[in-house]
């Protein structure tokens, strides 16, 4: 018996937490180039789905939705909506999944990117969560064409998460904000692309445990 979809609610609330955790940094990481509220309007979102949640937490699907929504209503800018159609699309993608295993997962972090790519006019390169995202489910995909087990894939995802995250580094930033300051932006890692590493790597440590 894998790990069933309306038993896993536990991964929405892992992210509340680590979001959380992580405000302060990810609102420094932000303050370099950005105006250092990252990390506090994504704590803000993630509480307000806490509460929105109750207990006990219903199950994945519907604790994604949860999550999207709230994050829709609840943070302004661009990462309400980039964040909250994230969630929801990996909610829809789990209509009618009793169990989320490795196939699951991958259908369900495609649909999220998926989602993001369409309302977004980032791609790739621009400094953006997406140099987080696309790597990681390209990764996560990848592995599994390869035969990997699903913890393995789930390492392969978080690793490349990591060091998607990290390219940013050397990036100038192609949209929002920080794109005015040009090569200015370079040097400095994107809050987004931190926020959404915390994001996935929470993701893989919260179903590694339950899963083959």
């Amino acid at each position: 018996m894998g790990l069933q979809v309306n038993d896993a609610g536990f991964v929405v609330t892992d992210l509340i937490k680590a979001i959380v955790a992580q405000r302060d940094r990810l609102s420094e990481i932000d303050g370099a180039i950005g105006d250092g509220d990252h990390g506090v309007n994504m704590a803000k979102g993630f509480n307000l789905c806490a509460q929105a949640l109750g207990t006990p937490t219903p199950g994945l699907k519907e604790s994604l939705a949860t999550l999207g929504n709230t994050l829709m209503a609840g943070i302004g800018g661009s990462m309400g909506p980039l964040y909250g159609t994230f969630f929801n699309e990996m909610a829809d993608s789990l209509d009618g999944v009793t169990e989320l295993d490795a196939p699951a997962f991958a259908r369900m972090v495609r649909a999220g990117l998926d989602g993001v790519l369409d309302i977004g006019g980032a791609k790739p390169g621009d400094k953006t969560l997406l140099d987080t995202l696309v790597p990681a489910v390209e990764a996560f995909e990848a592995a599994l064409a390869a035969g990997k087990p699903y913890k393995v894939a789930l390492d392969d995802m978080t690793e490349a998460a990591r060091q998607g995250r990290d390219s940013t580094v050397g990036m100038i930033a192609r949209v929002g904000r920080a794109s005015r300051l040009g090569e200015r932006s370079r040097g400095v890692l994107d809050a987004g692309s931190a926020s959404c590493c915390v994001i996935l790597e929470t993701m893989a440590g919260s179903v590694a445990p339950k899963v083959a």
